[in-house]
């Protein structure tokens, strides 16, 4: 990336921040309510979009949520019960990074939940995410998609990097080993969660800053209003794309 690309992308950066600063102010007065979900596989670039989309907003009003392994307690809970606590209220935009979705990607292919818990994930959270935005909740769920092989390489870069050790988890290990069990996992969850009220939207984050850009583009025109959004230029489809079950076979996503 040459120095006109960085400040390029240092620009829009900087006025896709300000739109979601604007934004903001204008939830904190009307009263909305977001919530983003962020997943996709290990090293996909959700920690660097999260950061970069938060970094100017209100610490009163955002929260980035990443919950560790559920305690002996969670797990004899109705599964979302844990989930609910962090969702917003008035004015707030919560970010989940990784969600309930947990059950149908790492607990499956992991075997951290049983078949019979996945069916009736998979049954249930269409209707528990459409009764979310019946209530008023703006919606918005993001599948950050990675190639097996800048997959392989950012993991290495992890646990060479000092600074990204804290990033480093013993479910890297096998993030390369299962990635066809990966590829499985995903393709049934966005094909079975995927409807009206809360669509799936796809995102190549192979090259991260362009991934951050399309995604904060895509944020700010489903959560803002026309006057903030209109100033902000739409998602390359090449990059950000609703889901479609065509997707899995034409190569948009990675097998």
């Amino acid at each position: 990336m040459g120095k006109a690309d960085i400040d390029d992308y240092e620009t829009e950066l900087a006025a896709l921040q300000l739109a979601l600063v604007r934004y903001q102010q204008a939830a904190i007065e009307s009263g909305d309510k977001v919530l983003i979900i962020f997943e996709g596989r290990d090293a996909a670039g959700k920690d660097g979009a999260i950061k970069r989309m938060i970094e100017h907003l209100s610490i009163r009003y955002t929260r980035a949520v990443a919950l560790p392994k559920p305690t002996e307690v969670e797990r004899t809970q109705w599964y979302f019960q844990r989930y609910v606590q962090y969702l917003p209220a008035a004015g707030q935009i919560v970010i989940f990074n990784r969600s309930w979705y947990n059950r149908a990607g790492v607990e499956r292919v992991m075997g951290f939940s049983t078949p019979e818990e996945q069916e009736v994930f998979l049954r249930d959270v269409p209707h528990f995410e459409e009764m979310l935005v019946e209530s008023g909740l703006k919606l918005v769920k993001l599948w950050l998609d990675i190639g097996r092989e800048e997959q392989a390489e950012r993991l290495k870069e992890r646990r060479q990097d000092p600074l990204k050790a804290l990033k480093t988890s013993p479910l890297d290990e096998v993030a390369q080993a299962k990635w066809a069990d990966y590829s499985a996992a995903r393709d049934e969850m966005l094909t079975r969660t995927h409807n009206t009220p809360a669509p799936w939207t796809c995102a190549a984050t192979d090259k991260k800053k362009v991934a951050r850009i399309n995604i904060m583009r895509h944020v700010v025109h489903a959560i803002a209003p026309e006057e903030i959004a209109k100033g902000v230029e739409k998602p390359d489809p090449a990059v950000l794309f609703p889901f479609e079950i065509a997707a899995i076979s034409d190569g948009r996503l990675n097998a």
